[in-house]
């Protein structure tokens, strides 16, 4: 089931970014949505309806959650729910920057029925790893993807990423390992790769013994959580050379897992924008860390979790 459900999700996530794709030269008119530079765009609306439409022909009885159009139940509900982003990175896209993806994934029953309401954040509570923990097992999607399961009843089953201005694309199935399809090499991005240009590599992040690490973050809209990220982002910076500030947090997510970065923390993103890329650091053997509140924190790769401030509804 969880390979039918990512065939369903890598056509999903095409179909998204084959609307990205259009995309011209110059910038792209947008509106704004929360505050300035929070954009929404007719692609990010025109990919979301082209993501849902295959999701709907392939699983007509799955629930979906996207970032423009809400959730959706079905009538009849299968126990599954899809959760995406059309366009993660839209600031990018507005702009010409190249980062930015289409991001699916999809939640449901491993020995059970329950699926979280919309909006949900299912994770355990169990302790993140701590900085230099060894990798999880490969093919063990509990160990690989622990936040990601309840007791084994339910979990993040399959997710894809598609970065159409990149040419990769990015995806895994729980227990399956992450892979990775990169179609062009793009000068500069991914050079500790290896591998073919167009055959899948299975992904198992970079060397946590490293020197000279990288780390990604992002930051919120709003003034005072954006000062309370900072203060976070120093507190995190012990052990790492430098950070990188990509834009997705499905492709940070993505960074990670291939090892061009070597870990990720942000505080405050959503469902969607975690949802996919979580799994595919998870599967690639890297500690991973949902949110338990929202906001909450999204972190993946070999850093200390305990470094991260207490999540505080406030920010």
């Amino acid at each position: 089931m969880r390979r039918e459900l990512l065939a369903v999700a890598r056509e999903a996530a095409a179909a998204g970014a084959a609307v990205l794709a259009e995309r011209g030269r110059g910038r792209v008119a947008a509106d704004t949505k929360s505050a300035a530079g929070d954009w929404v765009t007719d692609f990010d609306r025109r990919a979301e309806m082209a993501v849902r439409d295959v999701i709907a022909a392939a699983r007509p009885h799955d629930a979906i959650t996207g970032e423009e159009y809400g959730h959706t139940d079905p009538a009849e509900p299968s126990g599954y729910r899809w959760s995406i982003d059309p366009l993660d990175g839209t600031a990018n896209f507005v702009r010409g920057i190249v980062y930015y993806c289409t991001s699916v994934a999809v939640f449901g029953p491993v020995d059970g029925p329950a699926v979280p309401a919309a909006g949900a954040h299912p994770t355990t509570a169990k302790t993140a790893p701590k900085q230099g923990a060894v990798a999880p097992e490969e093919g063990n999607s509990l160990a690989a993807d622990g936040a990601a399961m309840d007791a084994g009843t339910h979990g993040w089953l399959a997710g894809a990423i598609n970065a159409p201005a990149l040419g990769t694309e990015y995806y895994a199935a729980a227990g399956d390992g992450a892979w990775l399809i990169d179609s062009t090499q793009v000068a500069g991005s991914g050079s500790r790769r290896g591998g073919s240009a167009t055959r899948a590599q299975r992904l198992h992040g970079g060397d946590q013994n490293e020197a000279g690490k990288l780390l990604a973050t992002g930051f919120g809209y709003d003034a005072d959580r954006r000062q309370f990220q900072v203060g976070a982002l120093l507190g995190l910076m012990p052990g790492f050379a430098n950070v990188r500030r990509i834009g997705s947090a499905a492709l940070d997510l993505c960074l990670v897992a291939d090892g061009t970065l070597d870990a990720y923390a942000e505080y405050g993103t959503q469902e969607f924008d975690w949802a996919a890329g979580a799994l595919i650091a998870a599967e690639a053997g890297l500690p991973v860390l949902r949110p338990r509140t929202n906001p909450g924190w999204q972190a993946a790769g070999y850093l200390d979790f305990d470094a991260l401030p207490a999540e505080q509804a406030t920010h």
